[in-house]
């Protein structure tokens, strides 16, 4: 039998959202592309920096992300910006608009990958961290990090 290609190649990450959201319920949407915008998302030429999903007419779309153009396009090549459609299930796109317009929260697409030879997108339910809440998180990691250093020197300290 032959093995199901599950491999999962990461083609951008939005390393930009854990900082500027506390990121909540996480779901994977197919996206729906053009030939050139998956050579070109295959190359990693994405940028999902400022993009956000937003849900209307109750169909999903990722707004404001950036694949680059296909160097070996021509002149049927794809606009670098523009929506994009995802693919859900109902039940998703429901529970998104509901949750987006009851609670003020918002949908960041935080990673996109190939999975299985098809281009997926993470959309994360999100909202937004206030400017304190930011220096909390940064006084928190570099706590973490002073405390592992230390635990590292002492396991080093008592190996000799």
């Amino acid at each position: 039998m032959a093995e199901k290609k599950s491999d999962i190649k990461i083609l951008s990450d939005n390393r930009q959202a854990s900082h500027n959201y506390f990121l909540m319920d996480r779901f994977e949407a197919g996206v729906v592309l053009t030939g050139t915008e998956v050579k070109s998302a295959r190359s990693g030429q994405v940028q999902l920096r400022d993009s956000y999903a937003a849900i209307e007419g109750n169909e999903a779309w990722l707004v404001n992300a950036h694949i680059s153009q296909y160097s070996h396009g021509n002149r049927d090549n794809h606009p670098p910006v523009r929506n994009r459609k995802l693919l859900l299930h109902r039940r998703e796109i429901d529970k998104l608009l509901g949750k987006t317009r009851e609670k003020g929260l918002s949908l960041i697409p935080t990673k996109m990958y190939l999975k299985g030879g098809v281009v997926k997108c993470e959309l994360a339910l999100a909202r937004g961290k206030k400017q304190h809440d930011k220096r909390q998180a940064e006084r928190e990691r570099s706590a973490e990090a002073e405390a592992r250093a230390a635990v590292a020197s002492s396991r080093a300290k008592r190996g000799e």
